[in-house]
C-alpha cells in the first residue's frame, strides 16, 4: 500500500481525468470518427468539448478557478489574481487522436504561485494514469475510464521511476524533430555513444522520463501551459526536472503569455 495522502483536490483531479477520458472514448470509438469532419462538428472538437464538460463538473466542486485550453481567452488582469488554479487540457494530442494511435491524454494540474502542486496525466485508450504530488512522489495506476477511483486502487500502483537496464534514451516527438533537437542530441551521442530515440505523442513524452523509460526529453518547439503543467507535476514528483532551455530554471505557469519557452526534461 502506498502511503500517499490524497487531498480532496487530488481525488477531484483523478476522477475528473477519468470522466474526461470516458467522454473522449465515446467519440473515439464511434465509427463516424474514422473520418475527420471539417468545421466545428469534427469528432475532435466534440471529444474536446465533452471531455472539458466532464472535467469541469468535478473541478467546480473545488474552490479554485480553471485555466483550460477551452477557456484560454481569459484576460491576464483577471488571471493574475489567482494564486492557486487548475490548468487543464481536456484532450492533449490532436494529431494522435486523428491518427487513432491512442497516444493522447487528459491533463489536469493544480498550480500554486506558478508552480505545479499536483498533476494527473491519463491515457484513456490504455487506462494508464500518471499521478504526481509535490513532496509525495509519483505513481502509475491502471484505471478504466468508466471506473470510480478509490484509495484501494493505490494497492496496485507502481512508484515512479522504475529502474531498468537500458541504453541511454531520449524522447522525441513523432511530429517535431527539428535541427535544433538533432544537434542537442548529438552532444549526448558524444557522451553515451548510441542514443536510443523513443517516440511518443502528447504529454506521454514527459511521463516516459518520469517512469524511467527515458533519460532526456528536449522540446524545442511551441507548447502551451496546458500541454505541460500536469506532466511537469509528474516529472518533478518522480525526482526529475523540467527546465527552461536557456535559463535552466523550472517552467512557470499562469504567465501573461501562455506560450511555454523551449524546455528540457531530465
Amino acid at each position: 500500500m502506498h502511503s500517499f495522502q490524497l487531498s480532496s483536490d487530488a481525488l477531484i483531479a483523478i476522477q475528473a481525468s477519468l470522466d474526461g477520458g470516458a467522454a473522449i472514448l465515446e467519440v473515439y470509438h464511434n465509427e463516424t470518427t474514422e473520418v475527420e469532419l471539417k468545421g466545428d462538428e469534427s469528432p475532435l472538437t466534440q471529444a474536446d468539448l465533452r471531455s472539458n464538460s466532464a472535467i469541469m463538473k468535478w473541478l467546480e466542486q473545488s474552490d479554485h478557478p480553471v485555466l483550460s485550453e477551452e477557456g484560454k481567452h481569459l484576460e491576464y488582469k483577471e488571471r493574475k489574481q489567482w494564486s492557486t488554479l487548475w490548468i487543464v487540457d481536456p484532450l492533449d494530442g490532436t494529431k494522435e487522436f486523428i491518427k487513432r494511435n491512442g497516444e493522447f491524454t487528459v491533463n489536469v494540474a493544480l498550480v500554486k504561485d506558478g508552480r505545479p502542486l499536483l498533476g494527473v496525466v491519463y491515457v484513456p485508450v490504455t487506462g494508464e494514469l500518471y499521478l504526481g504530488i509535490n513532496g509525495q512522489g509519483a505513481l502509475k495506476i491502471n484505471l478504466d475510464a468508466n471506473e470510480t477511483f478509490t484509495h484501494a486502487h493505490l494497492n496496485d500502483a507502481v512508484s515512479l521511476p522504475v529502474k531498468k537496464e537500458r541504453p541511454f534514451t531520449a524522447v522525441g516527438s513523432r511530429s517535431h524533430m527539428n535541427e535544433e533537437t538533432e544537434s542537442f542530441l548529438a552532444t549526448y551521442r558524444e557522451k553515451h555513444g548510441e542514443v536510443a530515440i523513443l517516440s511518443k505523442g502528447s504529454s506521454l513524452k514527459m511521463c516516459m522520463v518520469a517512469e524511467g523509460l527515458a533519460d532526456v526529453y528536449p522540446r524545442f518547439a511551441p507548447t502551451m501551459e496546458w500541454d505541460t503543467a500536469a506532466g511537469q507535476a509528474v516529472v518533478e514528483a518522480a525526482g526529475f526536472a523540467m527546465l527552461h532551455k536557456d535559463t535552466r530554471l523550472p517552467l512557470e505557469y499562469n504567465k501573461e503569455d501562455l506560450l511555454n519557452p523551449h524546455f528540457i526534461v531530465l
